[in-house]
């Protein structure tokens, strides 16, 4: 792997559009050497419905990104979320043809192959299989079968699907921005690269990601994706509140929340006022810093409690699903004044904030410390695995970290095929594309 190699994130959010450069350092740790951030114009709750200003904002992002560091962008790791994104588990299995032989790749590319044969729903498209554990002749909590003997191999999977449509629109607007596709992964599977430690996805962890227009949740178990959730609510449906609540523009909605906002109503005292600019000539509208404080409070416990319910629903009470790690969280929106005391007292789990620098190298050319870019860390992460997963020096048969997984677990080779198939599908889209 060549020092000077680049790696490219794109994250294409319904607030803005980051476009983020790393390179490996002499210590061979990730630095980011270049950060493009634009508005997101064309892009609703993770879904691409304006072609033309998603383009100009991908555009504008990838020539900032471009001037930082000096480098040229060719080809992108693009993340994808969105309300269309569902997830379920699905138990697989082949029977092989000569158990005297030892379990290779091409039994597990059989068993994935077998998941997608599934029947979706109309317009709907499976993007990642994520194994979770095997069985081979009845012996279960296999993690790596690879070199084993056995008959019949079997595996429980975690199946992410989304819709067609929303993925082609994606693919076309980063065709159209004239940059080629180097793989898509799920942003929260990136998110969950940028901000967990290896120990928390051991102990259980459920990572929260607040975006502008999602909320989107993974669970951990074991160092192995469990669960996987995206939730259409966020940031912006707390401004859209204020606006109506205050009945001011959402651009003085957004600052408000931003500089006075509180997810804690009692922390205010009722003779707290901020006074908001009348428009065109009217006189100012003062509002109470308490009031808008429950308005916040309000959406952000319907927001937590929906989390909750889906943390619940894995199976958080029993013992051997519980998240002792607790809760982690990330996104522009979790930079909430006293969000992660609220978190706490509704779910009653241990809660940090997680920031995206963690495991990156300690001089960084950009500050990048903010928690609203942990997917694009992530998607850069996820490009490296990916490229170190295929250098051409690499033995055929050496365990890799997972590109679409998180980067401690272990896996073969043929999970990463499958996740090439799925990418072919979009490379072929693109070739057709006009």
């Amino acid at each position: 792997m060549e020092k000077n190699e680049l790696y490219i994130g794109l994250d294409i959010g319904t607030t803005k559009i980051v476009a983020m450069i790393g390179v490996v350092n002499e210590y061979q740790k990730l630095k980011i050497i270049g950060v493009g951030k634009s508005k997101s114009l064309g892009v609703h709750r993770g879904v691409v419905n304006n072609i033309s200003q998603t383009i100009q904002s991908i555009q504008h992002a990838i020539h900032e990104a471009e001037n930082n560091s000096n480098e040229k962008i060719d080809k992108v790791v693009v993340g994808i979320a969105g309300q269309h994104i569902r997830s379920l588990q699905h138990s697989d299995y082949v029977t092989r043809e000569n158990s005297d032989q030892v379990i290779c790749e091409s039994d597990i590319e059989n068993v994935i192959n077998q998941v997608y044969k599934l029947v979706m729903m109309p317009g709907e498209e499976i993007i990642h299989v994520l194994p979770q554990e095997y069985k081979i002749d009845g012996q279960s909590e296999i993690k790596q079968p690879i070199g084993m003997f056995g008959g019949r191999l079997e595996a429980n999977f975690h199946v992410v699907v989304g819709q067609v449509s929303s993925i082609k629109n994606i693919a076309r607007c980063v065709k159209s921005s004239g940059i080629d596709f180097d793989g898509i992964t799920l942003e929260p599977l990136a998110s969950a690269d940028a901000v967990l430690s290896r120990e928390e996805k051991e102990a259980g962890v459920a990572l929260i990601d607040i975006g502008g227009g999602t909320t989107d949740l993974a669970i951990f178990k074991d160092g192995i994706i469990r669960h996987t959730s995206v939730i259409p609510f966020g940031g912006n449906i707390i401004t859209e509140d204020i606006k109506e609540g205050c009945s001011i523009i959402e651009k003085q909605a957004e600052l408000l929340k931003i500089k006075f906002g509180s997810a804690w109503p009692g922390e205010n005292r009722d003779n707290e006022i901020v006074s908001i600019p009348g428009l065109r000539g009217r006189d100012p509208k003062e509002i109470s810093i308490k009031n808008l404080s429950k308005i916040i409070h309000a959406r952000v416990v319907e927001i937590i409690e929906q989390v909750y319910m889906e943390i619940k629903n894995y199976g958080h009470e029993e013992q051997k699903k519980k998240l002792i790690a607790g809760i982690v969280l990330t996104g522009g929106g979790s930079q909430l004044k006293h969000l992660k005391q609220l978190v706490e007292y509704v779910t009653g789990m241990d809660t940090r904030i997680g920031l995206p620098n963690e495991h990156l190298a300690g001089n960084n050319s950009i500050e990048i410390s903010d928690p609203t870019f942990a997917t694009a860390v992530g998607l850069v992460m996820n490009s490296m695995d990916k490229r170190k997963n295929i250098s051409p020096g690499e033995k055929k048969d050496e365990e890799s970290d997972n590109d679409i997984e998180d980067s401690n677990s272990i896996e073969s080779k043929s999970s990463q095929s499958i996740f090439e198939k799925f990418t072919e599908k979009i490379k072929t889209f693109l070739e057709n594309a006009e």
